[in-house]
């Protein structure tokens, strides 16, 4: 399979739409309000297929753990996905949920996975309501890269919680808006605040005004004033796992190897009897 992705632009996809091995997912969710379905059955990219967030999400820490190797095959089949589908994903929230599903695809091993880049809005016109019919497809899921994946104990290793000298080198971003990682605001976990340790790196900065990926060579430059510096690697967090993915997208767009997601994130970290950071300093 020849590479494709992580991006594509809208007029990549006018020019492709409707070919046979590709399949646009809408991918929308929000965290409170309104409903994703309810949203793409309002309007959506033609000939696009609905996937929910929770219909690709387990059990486990943290509101959004990830979904069974079983249960993200067959939800992948159920929307006419096959090994050789290139799959666009979108959401209208420039790109924050849809590199989840980006990120679950290659994950489970999937090879030709892309999101549409300033996503719905770029996009624009036309729109349709019809639901398509699709076949169910053949999507094999693969054992997960367990590498990039950690958990509440190599966290807290990376953090400073246990003192500096227990920093592996690997770089922890927290992809939250800033008012979050100050501790000036939290709408839905239990403690204001971030990791201790964690650098803020708000994944809407990937973003340039017109909601569009930096290029690659502005998106390197972020990440190492970050602290990011391609070979040590990052670890990422949000509050459930889902905008981190934005921030892991954005990395391999800057060509940043050895990157991985914390997947309770903030909202297994803030339940536990863990140390909490605030103010714009990463301790």
């Amino acid at each position: 399979m020849s590479k494709f992705g992580p991006l594509v632009s809208p007029k990549w996809l006018r020019d492709h739409i409707g070919e046979p091995d590709l399949r646009v997912v809408d991918f929308r969710w929000y965290l409170v309000g309104r409903q994703g379905r309810d949203a793409y059955l309002g309007g959506h990219i033609p000939g696009a297929v609905f996937v929910d967030l929770d219909a690709v999400t387990g059990t486990g820490a943290g509101r959004h753990p990830l979904p069974t190797r079983q249960k993200f095959q067959d939800e992948m089949r159920l929307v006419g996905i096959s090994t050789g589908t290139r799959v666009v994903v979108y959401d209208d929230a420039g790109g924050s949920i849809a590199a989840r599903l980006w990120f679950l695809l290659g994950w489970f091993g999937h090879g030709a996975q892309a999101v549409l880049d300033s996503g719905l809005q770029g996009w624009g016109e036309p729109l349709e309501t019809d639901v398509p019919f699709v076949k169910a497809g053949d999507f094999k899921a693969r054992a997960p890269k367990r590498s990039r994946i950690v958990d509440f104990e190599q966290v807290r290793r990376l953090s400073n919680a246990e003192g500096a000298s227990a920093r592996d080198g690997a770089v922890l971003l927290d992809a939250r808006v800033g008012e979050r990682y100050r501790g000036e605001k939290e709408p839905i976990d239990p403690k204001k605040g971030h990791i201790p340790g964690a650098v803020s790196a708000p994944w809407i900065d990937n973003l340039d005004a017109d909601a569009r990926f930096k290029s690659p060579a502005e998106l390197r430059r972020r990440y190492e004033a970050l602290g990011v510096d391609g070979k040590k690697g990052a670890v990422v967090y949000c509050g459930s796992g889902v905008n981190a993915c934005h921030d892991l997208l954005a990395l391999e767009v800057a060509g940043v190897a050895d990157v991985r997601l914390y997947e309770g994130s903030w909202s297994d970290w803030s339940h536990r009897d863990a140390p909490v950071a605030t103010g714009k300093q990463p301790r």
